[in-house]
């Protein structure tokens, strides 16, 4: 069964809607800044929604509202099926409770966000709230696409949300010598870690027999996915990849795409020293040299667990636009990698999204036009 996109919506320190966000990425701007939300820690480089750290209803609540008016939908939605993620969901709100005591704790729960869209949207099918740390975004696609493909339902408003601006959070990256202290420059000479930022990004999921019925124009179509995991450290990625590489393939091969149909790589580009080297080596040994490759995470921040959801967004963007957003932040690339340095427009018919998150987690989701034709080098990878 055939999963195509119907509507986006998008909330991230860049934009406070899908087509604003898009604007900025294809201008080449960043939404990084010195902030200090925290009076007990120092300045530092942040993709902050506002002035303050964001909260994580507000921001889903924008963000799937913006989805259903985009795919022409007004609740209730029935047997919809519900996917959406966070990697910490109401983590700040647990930190509050710590120092002021518990106030209203049940409405932290990490499965909320999930159950908050189900109940926006009004709808009675399944409810997911997966988890899978940086590949949380991807994770929520992939299992949205198995509620469709599995005949459970043919409609589902997947994505994934990230409020992480919290003490303990910044805390947590700074001792593991993670964070930036002036920038994201992914796959640069002079990256020197991540830069925190907050976003949501929700997609209206339905079966192609639904959306021909609606006379609906979806955004692109979900070939595949791929998710594996490492197995092997808490935060560091397997020097041999085998299991990154094994996502990607498995991709590929339900995608019944060859390496050299995908015309642009969304990389996960964390602008980390460990995984930009790993991602690079990666795609270096199974893409064409000539495959065009960027990260946004110089433009948007690192939202983390939503990560791979704007990510998700931007290909599709791209795919309807037929435009690649640069990679933002990178002057003096550490990779011979085929980098989008500017905006370029240039005929699109499949791309790839990756994510990796801690603990080994991998992932990879192939999207392509509707109206795609399979190119006579399609076949299945070994």
């Amino acid at each position: 069964m055939t999963v195509v996109v119907t509507g986006i919506g998008l909330v991230s320190a860049l934009g406070s809607t899908a087509p604003a966000t898009w604007r900025a990425l294809l201008l080449g701007r960043s939404a990084i800044a010195q902030h200090q939300p925290f009076a007990d820690l120092g300045p530092l480089p942040l993709a902050m929604v506002d002035t303050q750290p964001a909260k994580v209803a507000e921001l889903l609540a924008a963000a799937t509202t913006e989805a259903l008016q985009d795919a022409g939908l007004t609740p209730p939605l029935g047997h919809c099926g519900v996917v959406v993620g966070s990697s910490r969901g109401q983590q700040a709100r647990w930190e509050q409770f710590l120092r002021h005591g518990p106030d209203q704790w049940i409405d932290s729960l990490p499965h909320l966000p999930s159950a908050w869209v189900a109940r926006q949207v009004q709808a009675s099918g399944p409810v997911l709230a997966p988890m899978a740390a940086c590949a949380t975004g991807l994770w929520a696609i992939a299992q949205g696409c198995q509620l469709i493909n599995s005949g459970q339902c043919d409609r589902v408003i997947v994505g994934a949300v990230e409020a992480a601006i919290s003490p303990l959070t910044l805390i947590g990256f700074m001792q593991m010598r993670a964070m930036a202290h002036t920038g994201c420059y992914p796959f640069d000479m002079a990256r020197e870690g991540l830069v925190l930022g907050e976003g949501a990004a929700v997609l209206v999921l339905e079966a192609r027999a639904l959306a021909r019925s609606r006379q609906v124009k979806p955004y692109g179509q979900i070939l595949g996915a791929g998710l594996t995991a490492d197995a092997n450290h808490i935060s560091a990625p397997d020097a041999g990849a085998g299991a990154g590489f094994a996502a990607i393939r498995h991709c590929l091969r339900q995608s019944r795409l060859a390496p050299e149909s995908i015309g642009w790589i969304h990389a996960h580009g964390t602008s980390t020293q460990l995984n930009d080297a790993y991602e690079a080596d990666i795609i270096q040994q199974l893409f064409p040299e000539t495959t065009w490759v960027s990260s946004t995470k110089g433009a948007t921040g690192h939202t983390l667990g939503a990560s791979g959801a704007l990510g998700a967004a931007f290909c599709l963007l791209a795919l309807a636009h037929q435009t690649l957003p640069p990679c933002v932040g990178l002057t003096e690339p550490a990779f011979d990698l085929n980098f989008v340095k500017t905006a370029i427009a240039t005929p699109l018919d499949a791309c790839l999204c990756l994510s990796f998150g801690f603990g080994g987690q991998n992932a990879a989701i192939a999207f392509a036009r509707c109206d795609r034709e399979p190119s006579p080098t399609d076949d299945i990878p070994a």
